[in-house]
């Protein structure tokens, strides 16, 4: 059986974390290396385990998370096809039974909001993961006279966080917004394709999905 601490230290999957990131770096995104992909991949894994999911689909979701961005090392445009493949690739090699590739790969290839779909619970919680990570830190550049709106956007987040509300059965991601750096209307230019495949992939799971910004709830 092949496990996130397996995944995790790989050095082939390693690289091609690191080099994708380069590649996005060279683009002008923002950070997509260990802290965003770590980052996804636990809270995937969280919220299958909060819902009750068992064990080895909680970590199904865990590599799913780590990986799903290893495609942009070829090309940000189709990086969550590209990256699927590549997966396929490296799990088949290390002996992943057919029914666990399928899952992860369908996940990662269904990841990106241009082409995404939760086609399964996996795939649900690694978009959930995914496009809820919103955060400062992920800006490079630190001179706010070099951004462009998506830098504007996530460095406007002066506070982000998300949790799954077993009360509400809901998936709520809290941002405390600063305005005078990007206004509400930028950020729902950026992200409003994305909250609304959140939604998708929540419904996916049962659940509700809420964005609440400056302490008001929005969606």
């Amino acid at each position: 059986m092949i496990t996130p601490i397996e995944i995790k230290e790989n050095e082939q999957i390693r690289t091609y974390i690191e080099r994708a990131d380069d590649t996005l770096k060279a683009l002008g995104f923002t950070e997509h290396s260990f802290a965003h992909v770590t980052r996804v991949a636990h809270f995937a894994e969280k919220i299958l385990a909060e819902l009750g999911y068992d064990k080895r689909t909680q970590e199904l979701a865990w590599i799913a998370g780590y990986m799903h961005d290893i495609g942009n090392v070829i090309n940000r445009i189709d990086h969550a096809q590209s990256g699927a493949v590549m997966a396929f690739r490296i799990l088949d090699k290390l002996g992943m039974p057919a029914d666990e590739i399928a899952t992860v790969c369908s996940a990662i290839g269904n990841h990106d909001e241009g082409t995404a779909f939760p086609v399964n619970p996996v795939a649900a919680a690694l978009i959930l993961a995914d496009k809820t990570d919103v955060r400062r830190s992920r800006v490079r550049p630190k001179d706010l006279h070099t951004f462009d709106i998506h830098d504007r956007v996530n460095y406007a987040v002066e506070k982000a966080s998300t949790m799954l509300d077993m009360d509400q059965r809901a998936v709520v991601l809290n941002l405390q917004l600063d305005t005078a750096i990007s206004p509400m209307m930028d950020y729902f230019e950026i992200f409003l394709d994305r909250m609304t495949l959140c939604r998708k992939a929540a419904d996916k799971l049962g659940l509700g999905f809420h964005l609440v910004v400056n302490g008001q709830s929005v969606l």
